[in-house]
């Protein structure tokens, strides 16, 4: 088969798509149909997600232009031109963020009695009681510095809150530098609620660094405070550990851990009344320029606002809260295992419970039956109740082997901790394959029956993590089909042991056969549609990436296949050109819940194949990690992901950004009845019982 020559203005820049998606998450704040509170979370989300993407994709372009790299991305656009873009939008970005939060959401807010009270506002008696507070549980853990030849300029820990404080006079020793840095503890709360008979509103706090700013005076005695400045840089976060060079994985990630906190600077926040000296003086100590500069009117850090609309007693200014449901066969058995050998179950959170999971976790572990469990862990958190039913299962006596992926960024402090919590009670702890992070998501459980063994199979598109079960939408499988548990013991034989890679029965893997395979799908439906027959491929993912996906893509388009994507984040397709994409349509729906679960349609002529995986159609995902895509087998499961996975998406107008072939996104106006499909489907699956669609 003959594709076109790759042509660079096909595909659309990744870290400018990326920002695209932050965007639409800024605009999630802005949007008046929204509860009071979760606008004030979706802000703090995109100040969340701009700190990533500084601390890992900014980061990443400007070490390009460090290296003077001429290389160029399949857009076609040089790291020089991508950072310019880059800087020109995401300034633009917190402008609007900062107006929105102090045009609207603040103002908004103390009309409903939820004040921030700023420092000009202070009545005396709360002046009094900030004043006795600093003193008793902030100055204690304050260590100013003042910069001179025997104390230079600190090293500033990634995204702390600090001051630059300007100073006049000599202190004790004679010396004058008239420079000093207060770093604010991490331990101390950034927001601070005020006691209730103090309070002009029924909540009401303080920033802390507003606390700070009043009394650093008391910092520095005898000398006169000429100005006092927030400021706050952004690092490289990326980890550089060489797999190929290293002999334990696990001691060189120890190892470079504690450097995260200080890679090069890529980003300076500084409070818009920073003077230009004090400023100039801060870039030149970080190695930054003035296009690396952000001036904010306000806290330099608005993730920490966060905690807000937990801390605050308002159900009236938030979403209305739901139980997600149970599938109605897990309701008419207490042994899990019973549930399972009766039929396959199709587990859609955060609609329905992840408690089946955990309770097949848990009845595993505590079933004399039950001889082994094998488990991939890429993210789980802190205290989980998954790694409580592992650690139980191995003191039983039960073989437990455990894949943890310690490369899974943000979290490999938690999985080194749960690594090693695991070893201590005799768990097998395998650290994946060098040089490929485990991603899939398979837990597998061998129980003695009758004069054998039977597998039970769970499989998901999201982690074993039970918070982000509440918040992420995502499928989950559990099966004892005999293939399936054959295929899955084969990929955990790969991780665990030698050997080479055999055919699977079911399942698509990344690095071996899923990229191969999906190829071969689109291009199917590409031939049937060339023959006239009906071709459709419809696919949600988190991002799409992969130039050979797209190209197969372009191609299928132009033969006549009906192509829909989902796509919540990330995308270099270009949809709706004339001769190349007019078949292919991209939105991406932004909403309460995280969009997660990765669907793959294809028609099949007639057949209708449905896949779940954990991959993306990325590069990484397709040749540097362990993934797995499964098939949904059972007619009526298969039938339930595509009337509740991608049907409900393709027909919402409310949430639904439509993206046009310049990479911008716009929700169009409809005189159709409002349809958002998050809301149908809670309204469809949680608790108490499960309706049909």
């Amino acid at each position: 088969m003959n594709l076109q020559p790759r042509v660079e203005s096909n595909f659309l820049n990744r870290e400018l798509s990326l920002l695209a998606f932050n965007r639409r998450v800024l605009a999630q704040a802005a949007d008046q149909r929204i509860p009071l509170l979760e606008r004030l979370r979706f802000l703090c989300i995109f100040s969340s997600n701009l700190d990533e993407f500084f601390e890992i994709r900014v980061a990443s372009v400007r070490t390009k232009i460090k290296l003077d790299s001429q290389a160029v991305e399949a857009d076609g656009m040089l790291p020089q031109e991508v950072f310019r873009r880059i800087t020109q939008q995401t300034h633009t970005l917190v402008s609007e963020q900062y107006a929105l939060l102090n045009d609207d959401i603040l103002p908004s807010l103390a009309k409903e009695s939820i004040a921030f009270v700023r420092r000009a506002q202070w009545t005396d008696e709360q002046r009094q009681w900030i004043q006795n507070y600093f003193r008793s549980e902030v100055m204690p853990l304050l260590t100013p510095i003042g910069l001179d030849p025997s104390h230079p300029f600190p090293k500033v820990l990634n995204k702390s809150l600090n001051f630059a404080v300007e100073l006049v006079g000599t202190d004790a020793f004679g010396r004058n530098s008239g420079t000093a840095i207060v770093q604010a503890p991490r331990a101390l709360p950034r927001i601070i609620r005020l006691p209730p008979e103090l309070s002009g509103a029924k909540d009401s706090f303080v920033f802390l660094s507003s606390v700070m700013h009043q009394h650093v005076g008391a910092l520095f005695s005898g000398m006169e405070v000429l100005g006092c400045y927030q400021f706050r840089v952004t690092r490289n976060s990326d980890l550089f550990v060489d797999e190929e060079e290293i002999k334990n994985l696990r001691l060189a990630l120890q190892g470079e851990l504690p450097q995260r906190h200080f890679g090069d600077a890529v980003r300076l926040e500084v409070a818009d009344n920073c003077s230009s000296s004090m400023t100039q003086f801060l870039l030149q100590q970080f190695d930054l320029d003035k296009n690396d500069l952000y001036r904010v009117p306000g806290i330099v850090n608005l993730v920490r606002l966060m905690s807000v609309p937990d801390e605050v007693n308002r159900p009236d200014l938030k979403y209305p809260s739901f139980q997600p449901g149970i599938p109605k066969t897990l309701t008419k058995r207490v042994d899990i295992f019973s549930s399972i050998q009766k039929q396959d179950i199709l587990l859609h959170h955060p609609y329905q419970s992840f408690l089946p999971v955990i309770t097949l976790l848990q009845q595993a572990a505590d079933d004399p039956q039950v001889v082994a469990i094998k488990m991939t862990v890429y993210r789980t958190g802190t205290n989980s109740v998954l790694m409580e039913h592992l650690l139980r299962a191995a003191q039983k006596g039960k073989e437990v082997t455990v894949v943890v992926e310690l490369m899974a960024r943000f979290d490999e402090e938690a999985n080194l901790s749960i690594a090693s919590r695991l070893e201590e009670v005799g768990v097998h702890v395998v650290y994946g394959v060098v040089g490929y992070k485990t991603h899939a998501k398979m837990l597998m459980i061998l129980r003695r029956e009758g004069q054998g063994y039977r597998r039970y199979i769970h499989l998901g598109t999201g982690n074993y993590h039970p918070r982000t079960t509440r918040i992420y939408t995502d499928f989950g499988l559990l099966t004892c089909n005999p293939d399936m548990g054959d295929d899955v013991n084969e990929v955990f034989k790969q991780l665990t042991g030698l050997g080479k890679a055999n055919q699977l029965k079911h399942l698509w893997q990344a690095p071996f056969s899923l990229h191969a395979n999906m190829l071969a799908a689109i291009r199917s439906e590409t031939a049937a549609a060339r023959e006239g027959q009906p071709a459709r491929i419809i696919a949600k993912m988190n991002s799409l990436l992969e130039p050979e996906i797209i190209e197969a893509l372009y191609e299928a388009s132009q033969a006549g296949v009906t192509i829909d994507l989902i796509v919540r984040g990330v995308c270099s397709l270009r949809p709706g050109v004339k001769g190349l994409s007019e078949n292919i349509r991209v939105r991406s729906v932004i909403g309460r819940l995280l969009e997660h679960h990765r669907i793959f349609y294809f028609h099949a002529r007639g057949a209708q194949h449905i896949y779940l995986s954990s991959a993306d159609w990325m590069e990484r995902n397709f040749f540097r990690r362990i993934e797995v895509s499964f098939p949904v087998l059972d007619p009526k499961l298969k039938r339930r992901v595509f009337k509740e996975g991608l049907q409900p998406y393709l027909a919402d107008n409310t949430q639904a950004w439509e993206m046009n072939s310049q990479g911008e996104y716009a929700i169009k106006p409809t005189k159709r009845a409002r349809l958002c499909a998050q809301e149908r489907l809670l309204a469809a699956l949680q608790a108490p019982s499960i309706n049909e669609l």
